[in-house]
């Protein structure tokens, strides 16, 4: 077993903050490159100032720094600006989620980089792309939940539309663009070319969008909310038990015909109105009415494990209580053991992607604010006590 990760040798420099850079970044530092994350001095990311706080500390940053080492370097400087210069030679990628535009005036845009590292791959996270007639826009993740078109299918039947539960627009940025970055490093292996990868919010959400884009694309029906339930299969849908929801899947006639059976009223699946599934996605209002008497009768255990007797895909809607405390999540050890220097041992959730022969394990440990910079400093830029002392009293760093 290899106890090095497959990134191993490979060095980041994160210029990123906030949510969707830090997100990519972390994924490349659980899989062993070395991330050099700057920030402000004094102030650090803005997620640090982002809750809920333990003992202080922000585990919304813990959370998504893990395996970073944290250096501060005022980039608003010509001082500063030049020490992210230094570094540049020494770095395989470099990764930034700033508004088109602003690199540029920072001095810090990908052809000025590539002037000093012409292998490098610099990766660009935005709202909206780095051209385009939104390009100059402000992105958050609501914005994007927005404009993108998921927060129109998301929400009850008949209801407003409403944004998913997490970050989405952010997280799933974020992974495209540690997907893009790996794929440019790959490239760079057989043509010896760095890439700038070029990765949107508003790109990211709208490509996931599959069902609702089948329909808009192909058949120019605008989708609208519908709930739990899924937009062209039924029964997919969610339903009360006596005490807890579930939620299950009849994608077929066969799984159709062992829930009539399990709910008493095998005729159902011989019934004219929901024969096949377009007859049953044409009378849903009646079909789940007659699910959801069934359901309000079984307590939320029983009813999965009736349903799983019969073959049929279902599951209990859990909160992350019961998630985080299941069995399967502890023997999965998907909650790593981190360390943190204010608060000591701290829970982290690592990227989720297993390999073959190596340590799913690492000394997983979340920075805290500037407290690389000397060993970044002197390690990679050959600075000395005097320069560092010298560069943190102007504020530089």
């Amino acid at each position: 077993m290899s106890n090095q990760g497959i990134l191993s040798g490979i060095r980041v420099l994160d210029l990123s903050r906030v949510m969707s850079g830090p997100f990519c970044t972390s994924m490349l530092a659980d899989l062993g490159a070395e991330v050099i994350k700057i920030e402000m001095p004094g102030m650090g990311d803005d997620a640090r100032h982002f809750g809920p706080y333990k003992d202080g500390e922000s585990t919304y940053f813990i959370l998504l720094n893990r395996n970073k080492k944290s250096v501060t370097v005022n980039m608003k400087s010509p001082e500063g600006q030049a020490l992210i210069r230094n570094l540049i030679p020494k770095c395989d990628v470099i990764v930034e989620n700033f508004r088109p535009g602003v690199m540029a005036r920072l001095g810090l845009d990908e052809p000025s980089i590539r002037a000093l590292n012409p292998s490098i791959v610099y990766t660009s996270l935005s709202g909206f792309g780095q051209d385009g007639p939104f390009k100059d826009l402000p992105a958050f993740d609501l914005v994007i939940q927005a404009m993108s078109g998921l927060m129109s299918l998301t929400g009850p039947k008949g209801g407003p539309a409403t944004a998913v539960g997490e970050s989405l627009a952010d997280v799933c940025s974020g992974m495209f663009a540690a997907f893009g970055t790996l794929a440019a490093l790959f490239d760079r292996e057989r043509n010896g070319k760095g890439h700038h990868v070029d990765v949107a919010m508003l790109d990211s959400v709208m490509s996931m969008q599959l069902t609702g884009l089948a329909r808009q694309l192909y058949m120019d029906d605008t989708p609208a909310p519908v709930g739990n339930r899924h937009p062209v299969t039924y029964p997919v849908d969610s339903f009360a038990a006596r005490d807890g929801d579930i939620v299950l899947v009849c994608y077929s006639n066969k799984l159709f015909a062992g829930l009539a059976e399990l709910i008493g009223q095998p005729e159902l699946a011989e019934d004219p109105r929901f024969r096949t599934n377009a007859d049953r996605n044409r009378n849903e209002g009646e079909l789940r009415e007659l699910i959801a008497q069934w359901a309000r009768r079984q307590s939320q255990s029983d009813a999965v494990d009736l349903l799983l007797s019969k073959g049929i895909p279902v599951a209990p809607v859990w909160n992350l209580k019961q998630l985080t405390t299941s069995t399967h999540v502890s023997e999965r050890e998907l909650i790593a053991k981190g360390t943190h220097d204010k608060l000591g041992e701290i829970p982290l959730v690592p990227q989720p992607v297993r390999f073959s022969g190596m340590v799913q394990t690492q000394d997983y440990s979340s920075p805290t604010l500037g407290q690389h910079t000397d060993e970044i400093l002197k390690s990679q830029a050959g600075l000395s006590d005097a320069e560092i002392a010298a560069l943190r009293q102007a504020g530089t760093i």
